[in-house]
């Protein structure tokens, strides 16, 4: 025992976490002072195998070349592998492949060559002229020993930081001294680069170089002369030298160029760099050693002597500072100064901030490199370029400008690849969020939440370049964000949801649709579906592979990246946020802004589609945890106004978040209200007034205005009115107490506004579901079976007393209007007793109590009292002038999408929506109009006879400027566009159906009758399916109606003929205009059944749309609108709809044929009447149809021709597509035609024309209307591929292509001029001709425009290639051999075109003489024949001189 603790005492104590610095010192002290060895640590002394037998070793050596091997016990001689290493591959071994079979002799003949073809390549130098150079004799036995000078020591390169050798040290002093050669090597030497004279001397051998493109030196570089087996080797490199530099010198710039791409592409790229990298070395060194040589010779000159340590450089160092330093200019200022020497020269001990004390340990040798970063930071450089720069961020996501310096005690700097710069890039900040250390996770996951609110508020848009957004979701930020919410740590899951929250919710969207909620249908909103084009393309391409698949099926087999690229919202569904989040709320239970973020999320997910909304309930304890955490039964009063929890609480955002599923459909609505219990807390939140929550006040007034917006939503499916029973004192007291003015400033009164208009819009609800009791009660009773939805718990007679007081509410406010401080609560309010008031009377005459007498009485008094005053106030009259300024329509600027717009995550947000001038503004004119429109709208259509007292809205200046500027607009849909422009769209056809109604009433509006009839037709295109019931019923009563089609009437046909007398050239011409018009007139009953028959296809969307408009609320399945991808409701070429539907059904894709014989019966009946239409609208409302584009106009014309074989043919179809297509071929409707633009629908109009040419071919019969329709596109402006589709794969037509020369669509200029210059298709034009093929008698339109372009061809003297001119003297002498006398006068004697002349263009009476002289030149004819032979063929080839006597001045040359 003694022994064993003396031993113990002897061994030294492991040290302790709470040893200071100096209780190590003290034992490493002992440790080395006692001279112990370590006890697991052994030093074995093994024998060098190199030197005898094991066990020996050199005596003379000793124990210096043995080798020293630490073991340690318990450890592995080999590293133990962490993985299943693969097994190591050798490069020899793959060559060495053996076979089983293989004869070894046969191996060793193949691989051992006879030494005669090795000793065949040897080339021996040629040595002949090299020097011998004999030993020098002296009189020493042993050559003299070179000695070093004293304080000579071996060390490292102050400059390079190297190692050298002495004796290295040695030769470049010698070096630099001149005393030796500078033969090529890795070290030079320089004087002091720091001096301003080797800074000039190194500034004017870089001016003075000749640029790369020569690379010219005074002499060889590559080149050394050796082995050229002449006396002087180094003189014949030089003359060469000599002769490159001459030959270089006569070439240009260009030709060097080309030159050298030559040589690049024809060597090596291994061989090239090599070349380069040692040409760059020995400049390098050339331009060191002058440098050396000259500073030597200053310093000489000057009698100053040189230090003997000489500080140098590599010749790698300056290369690169060489190559650098230009750049680095061009990046800084012109102001700025060069970098000071402190900054580059090495640091020591004097310019550390702290010193370094001897205790320190490992202190006692400073690591220059290793201490730079302790360092003041330089200032950050300007730059003076428009290059772009990194964007830097500081930790609140604004923007950091690069040239500001800031203070470092703010946290902004750090260790990056610009630590003089300030802030955190995006790729920094990723990095950081990857980091070990939590607060630096969270620290840059709040930061980039930061930037992203910054961003979608626009702050980025006018200084960085590109989406902030984008970028970030490209770089992964989704998935950053999902990893982060899975973290462990509360604070970077904190972070993690604020980041999500910022990424995914627009306030400002948020806001806007929490506005527009008391809006007419501002509960109704479109789904957040992204609506990109590439989804849609890689699902059809997908469809071969996998058949038919659902959106389900195709969502799943997408891999997350794929599906996040597309959607972000189901990207995260399918990483399972969702279960994370109820993780999060369930256990986690975090702070009261993380509950709020994550709740807004959830909103965001739910706004997305009714399917996102299905999966948020279906989400195993997720609604559960939210109702009874955050909708408790019963709840404690909070101890502060910012409670530290919100568990146990009743939170607004949890309310929203039931409103907004709710509103994805009723199904979902129901769950919420039964199975969840939202009935229970709705009649908990609203049975008392908002200052008997228990909560703070501004959240009591929000949690009870969500509470009712979500009990609205509930009773637009006649949900939850049960509640209206129960709760019916609550409702007429806080309808009789809205709020008042008061003198006093109060900032509850916005969220007491809006509480107020949540419960309006409860009772219009409430009261369509009463309205619809008694019709669902006699279906119930008549079902016998079957499926009828059941009569709702509220009667009319439930609801027939709120409306005295919501009378008296609202001329309290029109009163209130006057005063100033009751103006805003008044507007406020307004909209909501307008819109109620239209939803009773709407439904007062459904009902068996309708007593019409009183009811007629009581809408006069109305009118007079409340409606009359309003109209005629100032108020609304400020709000009309503001119509223009406000609207989205009108401004597309305020349509347009923001900055951070992403495909993926569609948003509402537009930029300038929220400011004073927009459409949400405050003060806006939108809401109090529509609901204005909307009830008299209703009470027109009960009392026919107040409409005329009520125009006076509609003769406004303001309203009729605002309604001529909207007929002129052509909006694009998108999201951002949609949701302003449907309550816009909202209004003007309100103002339309009170025009419809006054036209035949008011004389004033009977001028304006076709200007309101264009602004329905522009509006019917574009506007989504919410509006597809009014737009058939104003279809149905303003469309197709003698009210706006007045022309007929006024003497409209019989203008058509007066305008077209002159135009009559008799029987043979088109038929006349006014007949037409006048049938078309009278047939307007029948047009419109015919297009209401073909909009038949769009009947289901045609019934949701009125039973929302209507107020049928038990049979609404969903509040969110059918897909914006889905397109418009009409589509914009809607005219042409029969004609379309008739091909749809009759013709083949591909055209050429028809899948049936005859056409069905009133398909000839149903093209009529839409030729009629058409013709309606392209005399009488041409800019009605602005919206389809002329090439769209020919291509759904064209159906006429492909429907069927014979439809054509039919002599009224035959007279309508005349009159038809000679309006689409005026010449001034000509000039905007465009054929290379695809028309809607089609890939190309050359597809089309391939169509209608095999059609013609088939079933024309050679018809004059069909051939001109066929010329048409034919003309020289359009694409060459038509021409040649006729003249290579249809030449066929041209022997029934007979439309006379009087007859063509267009001018026959347009169709010769300018020349022709395809070549295979003047090939085409010559055989067609030669072969006869072509023949005037047959298509004299297209023989007149191939005789003129094949003469413009042979005799043309332009410039061309080697190919052409070949095509061109063949074709010539082709043409002057022709045996065909008249053809060949023609070609040869063509003049210019004449459309009124016989053959379509004049001719020379004899060959000019210019064309004479290029007929002998070109083919080698005697002088005179050329023109002789000519005139022959002119006298034979002319039947009368009608065209050779006149215009004797026109055209001169060939």
């Amino acid at each position: 025992m003694e022994v064993l603790s003396q031993s113990v005492e002897g061994m030294l104590r492991r040290p302790k976490p709470t040893d200071s610095e100096e209780d190590l010192l003290r034992e490493q002290h002992q440790f080395l002072s006692s001279g112990t060895s370590p006890s697991v640590v052994s030093v074995v002394r093994r024998p060098d195998k190199r030197r005898g037998e094991q066990g020996t070793a050199d005596p003379e050596n000793g124990e210096d070349n043995q080798r020293d091997v630490v073991t340690i016990e318990d450890l592995p001689d080999e590293m133990p592998s962490l993985t299943p290493a693969p097994p190591k591959k050798s490069r020899f071994k793959k060559a060495r492949v053996r076979f089983e079979d293989e004869d070894a002799e046969e191996r060793l003949d193949k691989h051992d060559t006879h030494i005669s073809a090795v000793l065949s390549r040897i080339v021996e130098r040629d040595t002949s002229t090299v020097p011998v150079c004999l030993p020098t004799v002296t009189n020493a036995a042993f050559p003299k020993v070179m000695h070093r000078p004293q304080g000579f020591c071996q060390g490292k390169d102050s400059v390079s930081g190297t190692r050298k050798s002495i004796f290295a040290h040695q030769i470049a002093a010698e070096r630099a001294a001149g005393r030796l050669p500078v033969h090529q090597t890795s070290i030079s030497v320089v004087p002091n680069a720091q001096s301003p004279q080797s800074v000039e001397s190194a500034a004017s051998v870089e001016l003075t170089r000749p640029p790369a493109i020569g690379g010219l030196s005074d002499g060889p570089v590559l080149v050394s002369g050796q082995g050229l087996g002449q006396g002087d080797s180094s003189l014949e490199s030089l003359k060469i030298h000599q002769e490159n530099r001459a030959r270089l010198d006569g070439m240009t710039q260009e030709e060097i160029l080309d030159e050298q791409k030559k040589l690049l592409a024809q060597l090596d790229p291994r061989l090239v760099s090599f070349v380069k990298a040692r040409k760059a070395q020995k400049t390098a060194h050339n331009d060191v050693s002058e440098q050396a040589k000259a500073s030597d010779q200053r310093g000489r000159g000057d009698g100053e002597e040189k230090p003997s340590a000489v500080p140098s450089v590599s010749v790698m160092d300056v290369t690169d500072a060489r190559q650098e330093e230009p750049l680095q200019v061009d990046m800084e200022d012109e102001g700025d100064d060069a970098e000071t020497p402190e900054a580059t020269r090495e640091i020591t001990e004097e310019d550390l901030p702290f010193k370094p004390q001897k205790d320190w340990v490992h202190m006692n040798k400073l690591e220059p490199e290793k201490l730079q970063w302790t360092r003041d930071l330089p200032p950050p450089r300007r730059k003076g370029t428009k290059k772009a720069m990194q964007a830097r961020f500081n930790f609140a996501g604004k923007l950091i400008p690069p040239t500001e310096d800031l203070p470092t005690h703010l946290g902004l700097h750090h260790h990056g690849d610009e630590p003089e710069l300030a802030g955190y890039s995006l790729q920094e900040l990723f990095m950081l969020s990857r980091s070990q250390v939590t607060q630096q996770r969270s620290l840059a996951l709040s930061t980039l939440a930061n930037i992203i609110t910054e961003a979608r508020a626009g702050g980025f848009a006018s200084v960085l370049k590109g989406s902030v957004l984008s970028t970030l979701l490209d770089a992964g930020l989704l998935f950053l964000l999902r990893f982060s919410l899975d973290d462990s740590v509360e604070r970077v899951m904190a972070a993690a949801a604020q980041a999500l929250r910022a990424l995914l919710v627009s306030p400002d969207d948020e806001e806007s649709l929490d506005g527009m909620f008391s809006w007419l249908l501002g509960m109704v909103s479109f789904p957040l579906l992204p609506t990109t084009q590439e989804e849609e393309e890689e699902d059809e391409g997908d469809e071969g592979m996998f058949g038919k698949e659902t959106q389900k099926e195709k969502d799943e087999r997408k891999s997350d990246h794929e599906l996040s690229r597309q959607d972000v919202i189901k990207g995260l569904l399918k990483m399972k946020v969702l279960p994370r989040i109820r993780y999060i709320l369930e256990v986690v239970r975090p702070s009261p802004r993380v509950v709020l973020d994550l709740l807004e999320v959830l909103v965001r997910i739910a706004r997305h589609s009714t399917a996102t909304a299905t999966q948020i309930l279906d989400c195993p304890r997720l609604m559960d945890t939210v109702m009874s955490e955050f909708l408790p039964s019963s709840w404690a009063p909070p101890s502060s106004p910012a409670p530290e929890s919100l568990y146990g609480l009743p939170v607004a955002m949890a309310m929203k978040l039931l409103r907004v599923l709710g509103s994805a459909g009723r199904h979902v609505c129901a769950r919420l209200l039964h199975s969840l219990g939202a009935k229970d807390r709705l009649s908990l939140l609203l049975a008392v007034e908002p200052s008997e929550l228990l909560l703070e006040a501004g959240e009591a007034y929000w949690c009870s205005t969500e509470a009712y917006r979500m009990w609205a939503v509930a009773a637009s499916y006649g949900q939850a009115c049960n509640l209206y029973s129960d709760l019916y004192p609550v409702l007429m007291k806080e309808l009789q107490s809205f709020p008042r003015p008061d003198s006093s400033p109060d900032p509850l009164i916005p969220l007491k506004l809006q509480r107020a208009q949540a419960i309006l819009t409860l009772l219009t609800q409430v009261t369509h579901t009463a309205g619809c009791h008694q019709e669902l009660q006699a279906a119930l009773a008549s079902s016998q079976g079957s499926e009828c939805p059941p009569p709702p718990p509220v009667a009319w007679g439930h609801v027939i007393g709120l409306q005295p007081t919501v009378i008296g509410q609202l001329k309290g406010c029109v009163k209130g209007m006057c005063e100033a401080e009751l103006s805003e609560s008044s507007l406020g309010l307004l909209p909501s007793y307008l819109l109620y008031l239209g939803a009773f009377y709407s439904q007062l005459p459904r009902q068996s109590s309708f007593q019409p007498v009183e009811c007629l009485e009581e809408l006069e008094s109305l009118t007079a009292n409340v409606l009359l005053p309003l109209i005629s106030h100032q108020a609304v009259h400020r709000l009309t002038d503001n119509l223009r300024s406000r609207s989205a329509l009108c401004n597309p600027s305020l349509c347009r999408p923001g900055p951070e717009a992403v495909a993926s995550l569609p948003g509402l947000s537009c930029s300038g929506e929220r400011s004073s001038t927009g459409l949400l503004g405050p003060g806006s004119p939108f809401p109090l109009l529509t609901s204005l429109c909307y009830l008299l709208d209703i009470i027109t259509g009960i009392h026919k006879g107040l409409a005329k007292k009520v125009s006076a809205l509609l003769l406004l200046d303001s309203v009729q400027v605002y309604l001529r500027t909207c007929a002129q607009a052509m909006p694009t849909i998108t999201h951002s566009s949609a949701w302003l422009l449907r309550h816009e769209h909202h209004l003007l056809y309100l103002l339309l159906r009170l025009a419809h109604r006054l036209v035949p009433s008011s004389l004033s509006l009977c001028t304006h009758h076709s200007f309101f009839y264009c602004l329905f037709l522009c509006l019917l295109s574009p506007s989504p399916s919410l509006f597809l019931s009014l737009s058939l019923s104003l279809c149905r009563s303003l469309s197709l109606s003698f009210t706006f089609c007045r022309e007929g009437a006024s003497g409209g046909p019989e203008a058509a003929a007066l305008a077209e007398l002159q135009l009559q050239e008799g029987a043979s011409g088109p038929p006349p205009l006014a007949p037409l018009l006048r049938d078309a007139c009278a047939q307007l009953p029948s047009l419109r059944g015919c297009y209401l028959t073909h909009l038949a296809h769009s009947e289901p969307l045609v019934l949701v749309s009125r039973d929302l408009f209507l107020g049928r609320t038990p049979w609404l399945r969903s509040l969110l609108l059918p897909e914006l991808s889905s397109g418009p409701s009409v589509p914009s070429d809607w005219p042409f709809l029969p004609l379309v539907s008739l091909y749809e059904r009759m013709g083949q894709a591909d055209g050429g044929g028809v899948e049936t014989e005859r056409l069905p019966a009133g398909s000839l009946a149903s093209a009529v009447h839409c030729l009629q239409w058409l013709l309606l609208l392209e005399s009488w409302r041409e800019e009605a149809l602005r919206v389809v584009p002329p090439v769209a106009k020919l291509a759904r014309l064209a159906c006429v021709f492909l429907a069927s074989s014979d439809l054509f043919l039919e002599p009224p179809v035959q007279r309508l597509t005349w009159a038809l297509f000679g309006a689409l071929t005026q010449p001034r409707r000509l000039a905007a035609l465009d054929l290379d633009l695809p028309p809607p629908g089609l890939a190309s109009f050359h597809d089309l024309y391939v169509a209608l040419l095999a059609q013609y071919e088939a079933v024309s019969f050679g018809d004059v209307l069909f051939g001109r329709f066929l010329l048409l596109p034919l003309q020289r402006r359009y694409s060459v591929t038509m021409r040649l589709a006729v003249f290579g794969e249809h030449v066929g037509l041209l022997r029934s292509l007979g439309v006379p020369l009087q007859k063509l669509p267009a001018p026959l200029e347009n169709y010769t001029c300018p020349p022709e210059d395809s070549v295979p298709l003047l090939r085409l034009y010559f055989r067609a001709l030669v072969t006869g093929t072509l023949q005037r008698a047959w298509c004299p339109v297209l023989y007149a425009v191939a005789v003129a372009h094949v003469n413009a061809f042979i005799f043309s003297q332009e410039l061309a290639p080697q190919e052409v001119e070949a095509t061109r003297r063949s074709l010539l002498r082709k043409t002057y051999y022709l045996t065909d006398e008249v053809l060949r006068a023609h070609l040869l004697l063509y003049k210019l075109p004449r459309q009124q002349s016989e053959l379509g263009f004049l001719t020379h009476e004899q060959l000019p003489p210019l064309r004479a002289r290029w007929l002998e030149k070109e083919l080698g004819l005697e002088e005179g024949a050329g023109s002789a032979a000519a005139a022959a063929a002119g006298s034979a080839a002319t039947p009368t001189p009608t065209h050779t006597h006149t215009h004797t001045g026109e055209g001169s040359g060939p």
